[in-house]
């Protein structure tokens, strides 16, 4: 009979198999998708990433050109779910808002019980356009602030900094959002991610893994430090 272990925290157990991203252990880098991590951020934009990820190579210039006009055409966020973040406490949270946003989005969403892989990397997609949206948006509403309109000039890391502030940002902020929007794209089995994965795989539609994801995220134990980190920098000056 095969003895029985405990793995805290599933240590050194095998959970599944990701064609996303390995680490090179030889030279410490993410690999995503055959591509060095580092390399990206220095040659890429967000967008090309996300590409990669979701289509498995790096887009040509007309592939690229029509995954932008799709992202920048869907960032509106639904009438009810502007009204929700417009109802919200003054002081919640916003990881609460994102996930109270995402979730209210499958009402809105024709695709949303529609599990095939097509509909999902649509959907992916429309997450991807109108999460900032509505970060922003409730970012605002808790300043006492009306929401500001994405700029469909502008790209994600740039649109998202304008619709918080309502000025187009300098480039040195876009670059730095560029870059971390890159290295934050592809998380392998963090807590998160493997929250989402769990979701996914009882066939819950998207909304509901990326939802459970957010609220996984938002534990002091994981996302959330880099909230307690930021306000001890700020406390220490």
């Amino acid at each position: 009979m095969t003895e029985q272990t405990y793995s805290p925290g599933l240590e050194g157990v095998i959970a599944g198999e990701s064609a996303l991203s390995r680490i090179d252990v030889e030279i410490n880098r993410l690999i995503l998708r055959g591509y060095d991590l580092v390399e990206l951020t220095e040659s890429t934009r967000y967008e090309e990433v996300a590409y990669l990820l979701l289509y498995g190579d790096l887009p040509t210039v007309a592939e690229l050109d029509a995954f932008n006009g799709e992202l920048r055409a869907q960032r509106d966020l639904p009438g009810p779910v502007v009204d929700l973040l417009r109802a919200a406490p003054s002081d919640a949270h916003p990881m609460d808002l994102v996930r109270t946003a995402v979730s209210a989005l499958a009402f809105f969403d024709a695709e949303t019980r529609d599990n095939s892989h097509d509909a999902n990397v649509r959907k992916a997609m429309r997450l991807m356009a109108r999460i900032p949206t509505a970060i922003a948006h409730g970012h605002r509403f808790a300043q006492g602030l009306e929401p500001v309109a994405p700029d469909a000039g502008l790209d994600q890391a740039a649109n998202l900094l304008y619709m918080l502030r309502g000025e187009e940002p300098p480039g040195y902020e876009v670059e730095a959002m560029n870059v971390s929007l890159i290295l934050y794209a592809e998380h392998g089995y963090n807590a998160s991610a493997f929250t989402g994965r769990v979701v996914a795989s009882t066939l819950a539609d998207l909304y509901g893994a990326v939802t459970a994801a957010v609220a996984a995220l938002h534990g002091p134990l994981h996302g959330g430090a880099n909230e307690a980190a930021m306000e001890m920098l700020l406390e220490v000056g």
